[in-house]
């Protein structure tokens, strides 16, 4: 039997539709913001941030005009766009509150801070409120971010003024970090207070750029010899020898190179390298020229984090300035290195603080992990050696170089030499960033730095390491923080301490722990996606006095089975504070 033959108006109907498929759908927003960074998959991000915030939100015809002017597939940047939480893809109000419901924030009552903004603000046609996981902004718990501006602490006790205030610009009080408290030893924090962070002139005269540009004379060998020597280990939570990675980058033949700062500070109860950012930008410059100078990277990007408006303008101001002063460009002072740096702002996903997936979002695509190897040392941004290291990491590099390795030594401990800045909040009088030397004991940070526990209350337990740590008894306190510590039960981590009074049930602490993860996951592994849900429902049950013989059973087993399988480390950390909550806290968990 012969096949059905279209009639004439079928052939043009299925022409015209053909033709009107593969006209370029074109928007003079776009058009603008395109032409401004470029049509190149890599800015599928900046481009789309732009048209958001020109429009308050992104719609079909938008993203399919970004999709058309990159040669892209509109699930593709329809993918981009809803990956990130600071994007919105359904029109809203032009003023956005996000509110915090970190584990900081929340054990200062940021859910009852949630409902009266929301209730104040309902009325308003041209204001929403949104919940945001941890805003970096823990010295101003409870907090909230209003547009770009960070506002806090909006306490329970002040809520319903402070609310009346916020749609008339009251934004709150600012903690400062300029004056160094007894007992710290200030390497990256040095120059806090006496800098003027919009100010080049202000930093040249304390001395910045002075190691970089003596380093220009010298063998780029030298400088990865002092990192080498010097001890120091990655500053953002893994750990890993500084030196061994810069040899990695350095011994590789491909270029170009590329060396990326990992600014997306996420984890909760950190915002360390905020203040080093906000405070002393040029500093963080000066350590990524000495980096690019040692495995001969000419192209460096500043990940930050979409919350961090204030450290994005300082930094921005900062690599404009130190362009003009002839620090970044082409053949810089004459010596035949070039090195330059562009800022590149995130958009709101907690997983971009793991470098693959970081790479994964400057390269245009959804922030999710890669598989490894390969290593970004040997194939990370665009496929070419990229060194990857946190803003601490960086800023300790100046004084290394300048000062050498013994010197670094001197302080910490042998294991784990040099300082590492501890962020320091909760329930303490004094929620503080101080710098000090590996080996200071936990009962240390919270009486000397944090000021002891609040007013008549008494010491439950500590998150160390952040939301990726563990959860700490009074009995550790005496422990020495460094990188050996995880093995007796104390995370270092990050650097975050949070501390808990008798108050909080370590139930509690664990669901908006686990909660956090379940809305942060990437969601692109199974274990990971599925896990951290199942676990937030146990313990969901358990907490609502609905508990059965197997809770505790099951969720030792998911526990288990995330460590084990997860894709990258958001879902392998998972285990840690529910294995050292049933380590510490079983009989709170009534499974006995």
């Amino acid at each position: 039997m012969s096949k059905r033959q279209p009639n004439q108006q079928t052939v043009d109907g299925q022409a015209q539709i053909g033709k009107l498929h593969h006209q370029k759908r074109t928007r003079p927003d776009v058009d603008s913001a395109v032409l401004q960074y470029g049509p190149s998959v890599a800015a599928t991000l900046p481009i789309l941030q732009r048209v958001h915030n020109e429009r308050g939100f992104l719609d079909g015809e938008a993203t399919g005009a970004v999709a058309d002017a990159l040669g892209r597939s509109d699930a593709e940047v329809y993918g981009v766009a809803t990956f990130y939480s600071m994007l919105a893809t359904q029109r809203r109000a032009r003023n956005v509150i996000r509110v915090c419901d970190g584990p900081v924030c929340a054990l200062h009552g940021s859910c009852t801070v949630y409902g009266a903004i929301e209730n104040d603000f309902a009325s308003l046609d041209d204001w929403c409120v949104e919940r945001s996981s941890c805003l970096g902004l823990c010295d101003r718990a409870p907090a909230a971010l209003v547009n770009r501006e960070p506002c806090g602490p909006v306490t329970e006790a002040t809520c319903k003024a402070a609310v009346a205030q916020i749609a008339d610009g009251w934004r709150g009080e600012r903690t400062t970090y300029t004056k160094s408290l007894p007992g710290e030893q200030r390497v990256a924090m040095q120059r806090l207070g006496l800098v003027d962070p919009t100010s080049i002139d202000s930093a040249e005269t304390a001395g910045a750029y002075r190691c970089f540009l003596t380093a220009l004379g010298q063998d780029a060998d030298s400088i990865l010899d002092a990192v080498d020597q010097s001890g120091l280990r990655g500053l953002g939570g893994a750990g890993f020898p500084t030196g061994k990675k810069w040899r990695m980058v350095a011994q590789e033949t491909r270029f170009p190179k590329y060396l990326i700062c990992n600014a997306d500070e996420s984890e909760p109860g950190t915002f360390k390298d905020r203040v080093l950012m906000e405070g002393d930008p040029h500093l963080l410059i000066e350590g990524m020229l000495l980096g690019a100078y040692a495995v001969r990277a000419s192209q460096g990007v500043i990940y930050i984090r979409g919350e961090y408006a204030e450290a994005t303008d300082t930094l921005n101001t900062a690599v404009q300035q130190a362009r003009q002063r002839g620090m970044l460009g082409n053949d810089i002072r004459g010596s035949g290195f070039s090195f330059d740096i562009q800022v590149h702002i995130g958009a709101g996903a907690y997983i971009c603080g793991e470098e693959t997936a970081l790479l994964e979002s400057l390269e245009g695509r959804r922030g999710e992990p890669r598989l490894r190897p390969p290593f970004p040392a040997t194939r990370g941004y665009l496929g070419y050696p990229t060194l990857v290291n946190n803003v601490e990491t960086l800023c300790k590099i100046p004084a290394i170089v300048a000062r050498g390795p013994a010197w670094y030594r001197s302080m910490g401990t042998p294991h784990s030499p040099g300082t590492k800045l501890m962020a320091i909040t909760g329930h303490v009088n004094r929620p503080v960033v101080c710098e000090v030397p590996f080996g200071v004991s936990l009962r240390e940070l919270i009486e000397k730095f944090g000021g002891g526990i609040r007013s008549g209350a008494k010491f439950k337990m500590a998150l160390t390491g952040g939301a990726a740590g563990t959860i700490v008894p009074e009995s550790l306190l005496d422990i020495p923080l460094d990188y050996n510590s995880h093995d007796a039960g104390v995370a270092i981590g990050s650097g975050a301490v949070i501390v808990m009074d008798d108050t909080v049930a370590v139930v509690q602490l664990l669901h908006w722990l686990l909660k956090f993860f379940e809305v942060e996951s990437c969601g692109k592994c199974t274990p990971c996606r599925q896990g951290t849900r199942h676990a937030r429902s146990i313990v969901e049950q358990i907490l609502n006095g609905h508990f059965g013989a197997n809770h505790c059973d099951e969720l030792a087993r998911l526990a288990h089975m995330l460590g084990a399988t997860s894709l990258c480390g958001l879902g392998q950390s998972v285990a840690w504070p529910i294995e050292s909550a049933f380590r510490h806290f079983r009989e709170e968990f009534l499974c006995e």
